[in-house]
């Protein structure tokens, strides 16, 4: 119930906390891309398709007398993706506070602390896609474990807190009131995360960290383990390169099937910009043992390896040329996938 009162206080005062105005500041922006994707397939024939990718997202603030900004968005994407049949995130925001002192207050919507903190690893920044077994749980992600309902509130602290270079992110969410029948229903959740940034010398080091846990059950029981996990990431950049690595570790909730999965995610990357031209390479290495039965751990191994690589070249402004390449190799409750393979991408980026 404290939690409930929270989020109701926190979205009244967001409500109330400005006069009423003919029309907030808006800003728009978004992209698209387009080109050819070249799937080689372990077993099967080869194939060759269009891809696209289009994104429009609206960002609206306005800020008052005393100082405080409030601020949201929404984004409209492909309906392909974005269908909900499909589990795509709600993409529209709640609402921000952002406070004369640097901090910020998100309510609704506003996500897991835990994975506002993941680092950024570099991969290929193509549209490359590899087919695996649909089974397959394998992680891909630093932020597989950081689940959370949309009737949340996350507070961000301004820099330097506690100490210099360091900012935190504290979150809790309530329960969405979704039935706890076949379909496993998430109650409630609590995560935190942080970031440090330092300089050794000439580089720029970057350390982010995060923790959360969920709970939840299916058809009233609970799961073996809840979602939830750690993760932790570096990344360094010296004048033009940056080498970022980052690992996570924990137990996700498969929501298409209801899986319960318990895995562990490696990644590394590096990214070299000179003049108009940028690679990226990137490895993910990720395993997991899954189980849809109650109660019950997996025994058997799922395995998802990949690496990737780019080149972009800037054409004009907001305008990108893609080079890409992905090759995965897979296995799902230990057998080799047959669907894995490698992936060529060629195609261009339109921003505004």
């Amino acid at each position: 119930m404290k939690k409930e009162l929270l989020i109701g206080t926190a979205l009244v005062s967001t409500l109330g906390a400005a006069s009423i105005a003919e029309a907030v500041t808006h800003t728009i922006s978004g992209n698209h891309q387009t080109g050819v994707r070249f799937n080689d397939p372990t077993a099967g024939d080869d194939s060759r398709a269009q891809v696209n990718d289009n994104n429009f997202s609206v960002s609206l603030s306005e800020t008052t007398d005393g100082g405080m900004t409030i601020s949201s968005s929404f984004s409209i994407v492909n309906e392909s993706t974005a269908s909900s049949s499909v589990g795509a995130a709600d993409m529209d925001a709640g609402f921000s506070l952002a406070f004369t002192d640097g901090s910020k207050l998100d309510v609704l919507n506003a996500g897991n602390a835990s994975g506002s903190h993941d680092i950024s690893v570099p991969g290929s920044a193509g549209a490359e896609s590899v087919t695996i077994t649909t089974g397959n749980n394998a992680p891909t992600g630093l932020d597989f474990a950081t689940g959370a309902t949309v009737f949340g509130v996350e507070y961000h602290t301004a820099a330097d807190f506690l100490a210099d270079g360091l900012s935190m992110s504290f979150s809790a969410s309530t329960d969405d009131g979704t039935t706890s029948g076949d379909t496993y229903a998430m109650d409630q959740h609590v995560a935190i995360g942080a970031t440090y940034v330092t300089d050794l010398g000439d580089t720029a080091l970057t350390i982010g960290a995060g923790i959360s846990q969920t709970e939840g059950s299916k058809n009233s029981t609970g799961m073996t383990n809840d979602e939830g996990g750690i993760h932790v990431g570096v990344s360094a950049v010296t004048g033009d390169l940056t080498v970022a690595v980052g690992f996570a570790d924990g137990d996700d909730i498969v929501q298409t099937n209801t899986v319960q999965v318990d895995g562990e995610v490696v990644k590394a990357g590096v990214k070299y910009v000179t003049g108009d031209l940028t690679f990226n390479v990137g490895i993910t290495s990720g395993s997991a043992k899954d189980s849809a039965t109650i109660g019950t751990a997996g025994t058997t191994e799922d395995s998802y390896d990949k690496t990737s690589a780019s080149v972009s070249y800037a054409v004009a402004s907001g305008v990108t040329a893609i080079l890409g390449y992905s090759d995965v190799d897979s296995s799902n409750e230990g057998i080799n996938d047959n669907t894995d393979g490698s992936s060529w991408y060629i195609g261009a980026n339109m921003a505004f």
